[in-house]
């Protein structure tokens, strides 16, 4: 991965995110830009209302760019149970960007059938922080 924009979430009913995680590279323990991060959570939220728009009009999960932003993009899946997974980036590869979407999308519902998950809840574990960092090595190198 490079040090790009590279943001993902998980947005429940309601719309309210439930997991929230920065998948750009970064140096050692460089110093977050606070600035950027609150611009990505901002770009991200303000594409709700595209994914909502683009989710009626297609028969697919995985519904491509909804939105743009300077040179960013928000790439969107709709889960069967109406969850959204959103991804920030700066013109990744629509195949690996799908890709991406179903194998995260794959370890989620793990997350999702375990009998103590509250889906209004944030997502903590951090075997699932590691997997998903894990996807976004191997489709954004």
């Amino acid at each position: 991965m490079t040090s790009s924009a590279l943001t993902f979430v998980v947005v429940g009913h309601d719309d309210h995110p439930i997991y929230e995680i920065d998948l750009a590279a970064r140096g050692d323990s460089a110093v977050r830009d606070d600035r950027a991060q609150y611009l990505h959570q901002f770009v991200l939220h303000a594409a709700l209302d595209a994914v909502e728009e683009q989710q009626w009009r297609s028969t697919s999960m995985h519904l491509s760019v909804v939105d743009r932003f300077n040179k960013l993009q928000v790439s969107a899946f709709i889960t069967a149970a109406g969850l959204k997974l959103l991804l920030l980036h700066d013109g990744k590869s629509d195949d690996s960007v799908r890709q991406f979407f179903r194998d995260v999308y794959e370890i989620f519902l793990r997350v999702m059938l375990n009998p103590f998950f509250n889906p209004t809840l944030h997502v903590t574990s951090p075997q699932f922080d590691l997997k998903v960092r894990t996807i976004a090595r191997s489709h954004f190198r």
